[in-house]
């Protein structure tokens, strides 16, 4: 069917940078919104930044001016370039997309990644 790989997590110091990747492959008609979100121990899992088919995008005041969401069609991936790295940005990243398949055009699901660690130290 579909699939999300999210990659790029890691360990990174205070202010320095990493980029998230995540690609969608299988039965694909198009991608519409695709979401970056996360969620630190104890937390509730929140949306971080989001880029619709059209490109426009949104980001949580937290993020603003730190990390730019993109995304590159022809490779069905987006990706979060995170600068400026803070502590308080240490969670697990996922990505969810709202996608239509090539088997159920009319209808659009919604599909999680499992995840990528972002562990920043002070």
């Amino acid at each position: 069917q579909v699939q999300l790989v999210e990659s790029g997590g890691g360990l990174v110091q205070a202010g320095g940078s990493l980029r998230l990747s995540c690609a969608a492959s299988g039965s694909i008609f198009s991608i519409d919104t695709v979401g970056w979100y996360r969620q630190a121990p104890g937390n509730q899992r929140e949306l971080v930044a989001r880029i619709i088919s059209g490109g426009s995008t949104n980001y949580v005041d937290s993020v603003k001016g730190r990390f730019t969401i993109s995304r590159d069609n022809a490779k069905n991936t987006v990706y979060l370039q995170m600068n400026s790295l803070k502590p308080e940005d240490t969670a697990v990243y996922y990505c969810n997309a709202v996608i239509r398949r090539l088997d159920a055009l009319t209808t659009s699901f919604s599909y999680w990644g499992q995840g990528t660690q972002v562990t920043v130290s002070s």
